[in-house]
């Protein structure tokens, strides 16, 4: 089968790996779409993403969607030709965690996720014509959302985790900043949370198109414009240190500020004096636990996401998709690749 393989920085190859066998308890997926995401283009781009290096080659994915085509020993609840997404993570043990996390497995210190090189061997990803997966990662697709939505359900789960680690939306006033398909992703969730408004905040006029798209009650080019003052839950999605100083500004006095944008790992200047003199609350917001079950039901209920895909490249132009989700003038959002089916 042809499956989506970085070897290195700079070197991506469509590569023919063996056909997956399901075992007990596993799934065989037919996949038939797949989001291309931050980590996907870092591990192109520099071999790398975050601390996590590549060690031997690495197939790409983890927003991915498709069919199951066979059944291992002992799978009940599915069943072959059933449209479904996947649960990217799984937990490495026994899966015990402090009292103080219950319930918050995304915050498990050893975690196997899609398309990853933080374990050695890595834990290659769902960018293949068809797709081993553990049974219990399965998401059925509910009705009317197909494979190419479904495959969404992954980044949208990141945005709903966003959302509740804020609490309560309804009757809110929101600024996200940032509105790639992250932070557009936030605004629908924050408005399908039951926010009053959502304003979004960007450098880029297709980007802010695509969130106004996605429910954004105003949107502003904030390199013509300041950010907005005094908002009580800001959303910041771009993980640039340089704008936390103008964030934490437009936060206003004793606000929440969500940090769903991720930081780099490295020492780099921000100013800060605000989190302080302000008294902001400053949260962080890793992943999700089980949104992505919630990120489907509202896809259902009417959450639309098709405004983020921009862009769909067939398998064999792999690389061309990188490109294109990379270049910040190709007016990008979610790019797209058609791994199997018609």
């Amino acid at each position: 089968m042809k499956a989506v393989v970085v070897h290195g920085a700079n070197d991506l190859r469509i590569d023919d790996r063996p056909e997956p066998v399901a075992g007990p308890g596993e799934v065989v997926i037919d996949v038939e779409w797949g989001g291309i995401c931050g980590s996907d283009l870092s591990y192109w781009r520099h071999g790398a993403s975050g601390t996590a290096a590549l060690k031997s080659p690495l197939v790409l994915g983890h927003e991915v969607a498709g069919r199951i085509s066979t059944l291992g020993a002992g799978v009940e609840h599915l069943e072959v030709g059933q449209a479904v997404t996947v649960h990217p993570a799984e937990l490495v043990g026994d899966g015990t965690m402090p009292e103080r996390l219950r319930g918050r497995t995304n915050l498990y210190p050893q975690i196997r996720y899609f398309g990853s090189a933080a374990f050695d061997p890595h834990t290659d990803g769902g960018f293949s014509e068809r797709k081993l997966a553990k049974a219990f990662q399965v998401r059925p697709l509910p009705a009317g959302v197909d494979t190419r939505r479904g495959a969404l359900a992954e980044p949208l789960a990141v945005a709903m985790h966003a959302v509740n680690r804020a609490g309560s939306l309804r009757g809110r006033d929101v600024l996200v900043n940032g509105a790639g398909p992250i932070g557009s992703l936030v605004t629908a969730a924050a408005k399908f949370a039951g926010a009053r408004s959502v304003t979004a905040t960007d450098i880029s006029d297709a980007s802010l198109k695509i969130a106004r798209a996605m429910g954004a009650d105003e949107v502003i080019n904030v390199s013509d414009n300041p950010l907005p003052a005094d908002m009580e839950l800001v959303f910041e999605a771009t993980g640039i240190p340089a704008v936390l100083g103008g964030v934490l500004r437009a936060t206003a006095r004793g606000g929440t500020l969500i940090q769903v944008g991720n930081l780099p790992g490295a020492p780099a200047p921000a100013a800060l004096g605000d989190l302080v003199t302000r008294e902001i609350t400053w949260i962080g917001s890793y992943r999700f636990v089980d949104e992505i079950t919630d990120a489907l039901q509202a896809m259902q209920n009417g959450l639309d996401v098709s405004p983020v895909i921009t862009h769909t490249f067939g398998i064999n132009d792999a690389e061309e998709a990188m490109q294109t989700a990379a270049d910040p003038t190709a007016g990008s959002s979610k790019v797209m690749l058609r791994l199997s089916g018609t």
